[in-house]
Parts: C-alpha cells; sequence; structure tokens
C-alpha cells in the first residue's frame, strides 16, 4: 500500500512469508487444541508424534501458551495505536489496519511501524 498521502497515512504489510507463516502455526495449534481428535496424526511425520506427546503430557500448559499468545497479540495491537500517534500517523482507517495486522499477525507487523522513521518538519 505505502505512502498515501503522506505520514499520517503511513502502512505497510508485512511479507507474505511471515504471514503466511503465522496463519499456518497458529491454525496448526488451534487445531490440535481445540479438534485433536481429528487430526491425522500418522501423516504429519514426525510432527504428529511430536504433537500427540505435547498434548498428552502438557494439554495445561499448551492451553494456557495458546491464550497467552493472544495475549500478547492484543498488547502488541495497543502499543501498535500508541506508536501510530507518536509517529505521527493520524488516520483513523490508516490506525486500525496497524491495530487489526498487528493483532493478527503480531510482531511480523509491528517490527514495520517500530522501523518507520517519520519525515521531520522544518524549523523555520
Amino acid at each position: 500500500m505505502g505512502k498515501a498521502t503522506g505520514d499520517e497515512a503511513y502502512f505497510q504489510r508485512s511479507s507474505l512469508f511471515c504471514v503466511t507463516v503465522i496463519i499456518l502455526s497458529f491454525g496448526y495449534y488451534t487445531w490440535v487444541l481445540f479438534w485433536p481428535e481429528s487430526v491425522p496424526y500418522q501423516s504429519l511425520g514426525p510432527l504428529g508424534p511430536f504433537t500427540q506427546y505435547l498434548l498428552k503430557h502438557y494439554h495445561t500448559l499448551m492451553h494456557g501458551c495458546y491464550w497467552l499468545a493472544w495475549m500478547i497479540h492484543v498488547g502488541e495491537s495497543l502499543y501498535a495505536i500508541v506508536l501510530c500517534k507518536s509517529k505521527g500517523i493520524t488516520n483513523t482507517w490508516t490506525q486500525l489496519l496497524w491495530f487489526l495486522q498487528t493483532f493478527l499477525f503480531g510482531m511480523a507487523s509491528l517490527y514495520y511501524l517500530i522501523a518507520f522513521r517519520p519525515k521531520r518538519q522544518k524549523q523555520t
């Protein structure tokens, strides 16, 4: 998307690779945690038995880590809004895009916002 009308509307999408990895990882994690009986473990190679072991011995820990990961994403999203305001990104729609993208993809999105350096106004 790039810069629409200057720094106040700056938005950059996360890389397709990172987005794909995060979607597949969180999708798999959700699947094995909430519908473990439907997972074809024997078809997953070494990942299948490893996942079964984790579910059998560390189910409570996996559940806790799952919800912790989502809470971290909420915190990152709120921080993205604060960063938007501090970097002069005042467009409400753009702030919402940063919030949603950071909520879904975490640091893969927040990295671009942290790295963004707004142009400084020349003082006369």
